[in-house]
């Protein structure tokens, strides 16, 4: 994985521990397991409130998957593995064993808590038998011994491990398997019930001879039965055909929003609508520079940032043009290269109908909230994390006195892509530039037929 890579999954980690942390702590304070049982039900109060925390638990499980998966696509040959890589992986299985443990540690003694956590609720998105599936990683005899091999090799080499995530600054990583490392130890039993059933020398010659490959396939390993959250289609790789991201990177503008879809993904079915994601495009270096928001307080800390992210793709790409984006992911709120979200399988390109002078003032108004971490509650009424459409509302509300009004969405005041999509039908603040579809002809379609297509899908919605 390039350095960037590294450093963005490495956020998530640290973010998603962060936030578990958070979790736990108002699990607590909604309910007492103890109390519950003796009253026979949970409340409908309650009821909301652990919706509301299942489904950002659900999100941010699906993160730490979706992150193992990444890492596991890039790691095909186990000899290939890097320490930094092994470090990432063995950090996000360890915050997975430990909320599965901690699930079953506060509610699989109080059944009526038990029953509610493994209800579907098609209205959050949650799926059935939540709990159930969660609590597999935990009797999992295969995991019990990947966990194994993985722990050990950590605890074998730990200082030079240490000694990797320092130079690559990833020491967080380190603190967070240190933290949970007891958590991560299978109990004697499971172990030598593993041993008998887990042919461990036919494993090892699969898998290749080299140690730290060995390990990183372990780490992966304990989270793999949980991959089917992350996709429905495994092996699916969602992007544009090569014609049309050109196209597309030729016509987007500084200011415009790029809402898309990836078939097939699991996150698809966490927030509302047929388009669950966004994305604010910010231009080239030269368009900011024309623009005249290079030095705004907002932009100018950020500014070296910009040419880095510019100066990487060139380097990757020497022939494209390399515009930006600012685009909340489960690593944050950053700035990426346009490549981020044409790495989709559909696209639509939303244009403001506001001048020059708005749109710099938007762009530079939206700077001011780069490197937040993601928001798992999908809650608009707090800005100290956001989800991706949440940075265009950041963005443009307020600029030449416009107002966006927040709808509620899963009980909480929220803007989906799909609100962005009816503004611009209605030709508010937005309108439908441009869009992609594969569904809908396979060809790049504009302004009026780019609507039509657009209104027909959100009809469905």
């Amino acid at each position: 994985m390039a350095d960037s890579q590294l450093l963005a999954a490495a956020r998530t980690v640290i973010q998603v521990d962060d936030y578990f942390t958070q979790l736990k702590s108002e699990a607590a304070a909604i309910f007492d397991a103890v109390k519950v049982a003796e009253v026979g039900y949970v409340t409908a109060s309650q009821e909301l409130a652990v919706r509301q925390l299942q489904l950002s638990y659900w999100k941010s499980r699906v993160a730490l998957l979706e992150l193992i998966g990444e890492i596991r696509s890039r790691s095909e040959r186990p000899e290939a593995a890097t320490p930094e890589e092994f470090l990432i992986a063995l950090a996000a299985a360890a915050l997975l064993v430990d909320s599965a443990r901690y699930l079953r540690e506060q509610f699989h003694r109080t059944t009526v808590v038990r029953r509610k956590l493994d209800e579907p609720d098609p209205v959050y998105g949650i799926p059935p038998r939540m709990y159930d599936d969660v609590q597999r990683s935990l009797v999992s005899v295969g995991n019990a011994w990947h966990l194994w091999q993985a722990t050990r090799y950590y605890d074998t080499h730990r200082e030079r491990l240490a000694e990797a995530a320092a130079a690559a600054q990833l020491t967080p990583l380190v603190a967070i398997i240190d933290r949970l490392r007891d958590r991560l130890r299978p109990s004697l039993w499971m172990f030598l019930r593993t041993r008998l059933r887990v042919r461990g020398r036919r494993t090892i010659r699969r898998i290749g001879r080299d140690m730290l490959g060995r390990a990183l396939y372990a780490a992966q390993e304990v989270v793999s039965t949980g991959m089917a959250e992350v996709t429905v289609r495994p092996g699916h790789r969602p992007g544009l055909p090569p014609e049309i991201d050109r196209e597309m990177t030729a016509l987007v503008q500084p200011g415009d929003v790029l809402v898309v879809r990836k078939e097939y993904a699991a996150t698809n079915y966490f927030l509302p609508g047929y388009w669950p994601h966004a994305a604010l495009v910010i231009g080239s270096l030269d368009d900011l520079q024309r623009l005249g928001v290079t030095q705004h307080e907002h932009v100018t800390p950020r500014w070296r940032l910009c040419e880095a992210i510019a100066a990487e793709r060139r380097e990757r790409d020497p022939s494209s043009p390399t515009p930006l984006v600012l685009e909340s992911m489960k690593d944050g709120v950053r700035v990426r290269s346009l490549a981020s979200p044409l790495g989709s399988d559909s696209v639509i390109v939303l244009r403001p109908l506001l001048a020059p002078a708005a749109i710099a003032a938007a762009i530079a108004q939206a700077f001011l909230h780069e490197g937040k971490p993601y928001d798992f509650d999908f809650d608009f009424t707090c800005s100290h994390r956001m989800v991706c459409t949440e940075v265009v509302y950041r963005a443009y509300d307020g600029v030449d006195g416009l107002k966006i009004e927040l709808p509620r969405h899963m009980g909480r005041f929220a803007l989906a892509a799909g609100d962005l999509l009816r503004m611009a039908l209605a030709e508010r603040l937005f309108r439908v530039h441009a869009v992609y579809s594969p569904a809908h002809g396979g060809k790049l379609e504009y302004a009026d037929q780019a609507a039509q297509i657009v209104r027909s899908v959100e009809g469905r919605s």
